[in-house]
């Protein structure tokens, strides 16, 4: 039987700038091997590859998907080994803890012709500085997407009802945990819920709540305490000793879009747009924050201001998207040079001693 796989991003572009939760998805990893090498040096395909030979065997994995091309994978992890793969390369610089004893770097550079590269110098250095300053134009319009973001959420802060919104997240909490605990201490781990793409908004919450047998889906507005929620339902699980899967907000990273706490079978996360569902199973439920905790008439009292709001921060959010798609269309063109200049056949025998290297020490623990 195949093993299942698990997606998210552990890196996003937001309105922080690039953001990394990669130190603290890899932090527990007994292995990691470090792939080092320029674009379009085949490390997705690598890591994709090995991927599947693991599932092929059963095992269990996850993919760290890239939030600047959603097609391509940063990482993959086998947890029940404890042994991962990631591209090291900027801009998700990886700090080894102890090289050659936990971490390895993988050199693909071995299969370029570094004359064929030298012969686009030139074009190589241009194409790095354009990408590197549109990513920059990126978090610009992201930024002032947010606080278009925050003048919203303050029209609705301003009509919450904060004893309420205690009362709810309360009532959850005893819900979800009643007076369980876990005898251990608690692990928990940080990720993105999703990520701002030149695809625009990517999520994978089906993935990640698959097999989960309670979801709750949080409806409300911006501001309407959603995330304050979720982070305390987190503190709890941790506090009795479960763990805890945190998603952050791919655009406000200080924000929390999803807890899941598979120990006691449930997922709650923030159903609004971008990542909007709806409940499909007849298990889901909908948590609705709007209706319980703002004013009633808030949305139609402030019409005016919450379209005015409204709109640059739609319009700044999608600026940042076009950005991110030219960096992407720059960055294929900058993969091409690479690409010409691989010996792949050598980046296969790589991927073949990396495989074999993680075989021998899976049959050694088993």
């Amino acid at each position: 039987m195949n093993g299942k796989v698990q997606r998210y991003f552990a890196g996003g572009n937001t309105a922080k700038g690039f953001f990394s939760f990669y130190e603290d998805v890899l932090n527990d990893l007994d292995r990691l091997f470090i792939l080092k090498g320029g674009p379009g040096t085949g490390k997705s395909s690598l890591m994709k590859a090995v991927g599947e030979k693991m599932v092929q065997k059963g095992l269990d994995i996850e993919y760290l998907y890239c939030s600047s091309d959603p097609d391509s994978v940063d990482g993959v992890i086998v947890p029940a080994y404890k042994v991962g793969i990631v591209d090291g390369t900027a801009p998700h610089i990886i700090e080894p803890k102890a090289p050659g004893v936990v971490e390895e770097y993988v050199n693909l550079g071995v299969a370029w012709d570094g004359k064929v590269l030298r012969n686009s110098k030139k074009e190589i250095l241009s194409l790095n500085k354009e990408i590197s300053a549109t990513f920059q134009e990126a978090y610009e319009h992201f930024a002032q997407s947010l606080l278009a973001h925050d003048d919203l959420e303050h029209i609705y802060i301003s009509n919450m009802d904060f004893e309420e919104a205690n009362k709810l997240t309360e009532e959850l909490i005893t819900r979800f945990y009643q007076e369980d605990t876990a005898p251990k201490k608690s692990t928990v781990g940080h990720r993105f819920l999703g990520a701002a793409t030149p695809k625009g908004a990517v999520d994978f919450i089906p993935n990640l709540t698959e097999g989960i047998g309670k979801r709750y889906f949080i409806k409300g507005r911006a501001g309407s305490g959603k995330s304050t929620m979720l982070k305390k339902i987190a503190k709890a699980g941790e506090e009795r000793g479960f763990d805890v899967e945190v998603y952050h907000c791919g655009f406000d990273p200080n924000s929390v879009d999803m807890v899941i706490v598979r120990e006691k079978d449930f997922a709650i996360f923030d159903s609004t747009a971008p990542h909007e569902y709806f409940p499909e199973r007849e298990s889901d439920e909908v948590v609705d924050m709007y209706e319980r905790c703002i004013t009633p008439g808030t949305d139609e009292k402030y019409e005016t201001e919450i379209e005015r709001a409204t709109k640059p921060y739609k319009d700044k959010m999608k600026e940042g998207i076009a950005s991110l798609k030219k960096a992407k269309e720059l960055r294929d063109q900058l993969e091409a040079y690479y690409i010409k200049a691989m010996d792949f056949e050598k980046v296969e025998k790589i991927q073949q001693e990396v495989l074999m290297e993680i075989e021998q020490m899976i049959n050694h623990h088993q």
